[in-house]
């Protein structure tokens, strides 16, 4: 039986700046850490669908082509059941992506910093959500150069090219 829970679906537009990272001291700083295994059922450009597993939940998201800055894509997510995401990662393209993902607060934001394995392993990513496209935030000093807008940084890329 499925969960009652499962029903939330987020329908949005996602604006988010990507950046690589210099070091390791985010680890310190971080207030939670999970394991995330995620493939790609479509990798269209105009389109991506992933599966995602991230803990013990499992997602199904939909991102649409960004903007030309690359800040702003569509993005719709709905919680799936574990044993769902599990059965959908066997029919994804061929590369199902590892990472570890580290919560970061900075001021009033949290940075998502992946931290890649498998072919990735060296990786790392920090991602931040922002209300506004020109929202000021603070740049921690284990941020490195903004890679935001840059396809050879989006997950569905980097799954092609394992």
């Amino acid at each position: 039986m499925v969960n009652p829970t499962l029903n939330f679906v987020k329908l949005m537009e996602e604006i988010e700046r990507k950046f690589l990272v210099k070091n390791t001291d985010f680890v310190k700083q971080s207030s939670h850490c999970y394991a995330i295994a995620q493939g790609y059922l479509n990798t269209a450009p105009e389109r991506n669908v992933r599966v995602r597993i991230k803990g013990d939940k499992g997602f199904l998201t939909v991102k649409g082509l960004g903007n030309d800055s690359g800040v702003r894509r569509f993005e719709w997510e709905k919680e799936i059941s574990i044993d769902d995401a599990k059965k959908l990662l066997v029919l994804c393209e061929p590369t199902v992506i590892e990472k570890t993902r580290y919560e970061v607060p900075i001021g009033s934001h949290v940075f998502e910093v992946d931290v890649f394995e498998g072919a990735h392993k060296g990786l790392t990513i920090a991602e931040i959500e922002l209300a506004d496209e020109d929202e000021v935030f603070e740049k921690p000093s284990w941020l490195g150069q903004e890679v935001t807008g840059n396809i050879e940084y989006y997950n569905s890329y980097l799954s092609k090219k394992a």
